[in-house]
């Protein structure tokens, strides 16, 4: 961790809606004021799309059907965990991006499946931003939860999670839900002892819940609505939130346990906007002082 240079990192599943979060925190760092570099943590791959292809092909005939991009060996985490220290002891650091498709191939003027070349920090970033699978991982010698000062953790309830990336899947990635669904279950080990311990680390987790019927998540016909949903969000360390002015601030919500509060849907933009501007804010101010 690091006054001097903040890094706040939030973490999540695939499906699990961290890129949703990363759009509320860029209007926070539009309206404030505040330079961030971003980073993904698909940049931290290991394989790009050919040879992670090929090293599956290689790990099922092995006998191994549980290797999948949650794995641990599946991603250059002590990098990611280098960059963190990095940024955190000097405000730099280098990244690189995953090409997804066609568009942001067009954009990054390297084919799908590929990453782009490693690229040092734009200078004079006020933090650092981390959004993807393994951002508060601490196993096997690594400790990136150590090294961040703020980690959020995305958890909507499991079945809304499968219905989320199913749909997002098969519309944006083309696949069906059969292959979707083999997906699901070869990443389940990783889900279980890598993905849901990071969530014991973060400082405050966000879990939407439907109020819908998820039962079968792989023949659900449309994702759940937030006006269909309540989201529970839970602070590891309740120390210091005015949780009584935060209910006042969203008509609906309420106090569940002593450290955490149950909003409707509609009001989670809201909710991060009022949680976390402060504490972003209080962040920078420490960095500047120190």
């Amino acid at each position: 961790m690091s006054k001097k240079h903040p890094i706040i990192s939030v973490t999540g599943s695939s499906g699990a809606g961290t890129t949703t979060i990363k759009n509320t925190f860029d209007q926070i760092f539009r309206r404030e004021g505040i330079k961030a570099v971003s980073i993904e943590g698909d940049a931290f791959h290991r394989f790009d799309r050919a040879a992670m292809k090929a090293e599956l092909t290689r790990r099922t005939a092995g006998g191994d059907h549980t290797f999948s991009h949650f794995s641990i060996d599946a991603n250059e985490l002590a990098t990611l965990e280098g960059v963190f220290r990095s940024y955190a002891e000097t405000g730099t650091g280098r990244t690189r991006h995953y090409i997804h498709d066609d568009r942001e191939a067009a954009v990054r003027g390297t084919p799908p499946g590929t990453f782009t070349e490693w690229a040092e920090f734009a200078p004079d970033s006020d933090l650092l931003f981390y959004e993807g699978l393994h951002g508060a991982v601490k196993s096997d010698g690594i400790d990136i939860a150590g090294l961040a000062d703020l980690k959020i953790g995305v958890v909507p309830v499991i079945n809304l999670e499968w219905i989320q990336k199913i749909h997002r899947d098969k519309a944006s990635r083309g696949y069906s839900t059969e292959a979707v669904t083999d997906v699901i279950l070869r990443r389940m080990h990783a889900y279980v002892h890598v993905i849901c311990p990071q969530f014991t680390h973060t400082d405050i987790n966000f879990q939407r819940v439907p109020v819908v019927d998820t039962s079968n998540p792989f023949i659900a016909r449309w994702i759940p609505t937030h006006d269909e949903s309540l989201v529970v969000i839970r602070f590891r360390n309740p120390r210091g939130i005015d949780f009584p002015y935060l209910t006042s601030m969203m008509q609906g919500s309420w106090m569940s346990r002593a450290n955490s509060i149950v909003i409707p849907g509609p009001k989670l933009d809201l909710a991060m906007q009022l949680i976390l501007t402060p504490m972003i804010l209080r962040m920078i101010s420490e960095s500047k002082r120190a």
